[in-house]
């Protein structure tokens, strides 16, 4: 299986359950989990006929409830890893653009795939002044293992983000540091812009080819 073909499963599962944007303001990360889900889920299940005949309302609804509580740059970085420092501003910040994009074809697909999952909310205890923690929770599926998905989260001045996602053990940012690194490793920093950016351009017209 490839890196992107395990990636879109993750995001699968993952997508079952991400922070998405909540009512409250700043409120604690569990809390923004909870609230959240329940909000996703049910445009899912209402809108879903619509949201999978229609990828670009997919792309908004991702725009407006999913981006808002990931940290990109903090994500494309891990991911990046020690050759993050290789790179100079002008391509840090294409990977972050193309890392984001590849993210959001991935969760179009993930959102559209939808359908009968329900989440389960483990017990959350965050102590005092903690800025880094693990919100867990899981995922059933008929006639399948639960499964188990983790989201990493930090505090910043914007309230809680996303910076990795751990399913079933196994980290985004992890997984995407390999195969980043092999293609930096054989190509370069560009080399590796190279297959994110036609990565997302074969996305982008397989969209425009169904409409």
């Amino acid at each position: 299986m490839t890196t992107f073909s395990l990636m879109r499963r993750l995001l699968l599962l993952a997508t079952l359950c991400a922070p998405l944007l909540a009512r409250a303001e700043n409120p604690p990360p569990d809390v923004l989990v909870r609230n959240t889900t329940i909000e996703v889920t049910t445009i899912l299940k209402r809108d879903k006929a619509d949201l999978s005949n229609n990828r670009q309302k997919l792309y908004a609804l991702i725009d407006a409830k999913v981006l808002p509580h990931f940290d990109f740059n903090q994500m494309t970085q891990l991911a990046v890893g020690r050759y993050w420092r290789q790179a100079n501003a002008t391509q840090q910040r294409a990977l972050v653009t193309q890392f984001r994009t590849l993210l959001v074809r991935t969760y179009a697909g993930a959102l559209a795939a939808f359908n009968n999952q329900t989440i389960e909310f483990k017990p959350f205890n965050m102590p005092q002044g903690s800025t880094d923690v693990t919100v867990e929770t899981q995922v059933k599926q008929p006639g399948a293992q639960p499964i188990p998905i983790n989201y990493s989260m930090e505090q910043t001045g914007d309230g809680w983000k996303v910076y990795d996602v751990s399913i079933d053990g196994v980290s985004l940012v992890t997984n995407y540091r390999g195969s980043f690194g092999t293609e930096i490793r054989r190509e370069g920093i560009d080399g590796l812009l190279r297959t994110l950016t036609a990565r997302n351009q074969q996305d982008t017209a397989a969209t425009a080819a169904v409409k």
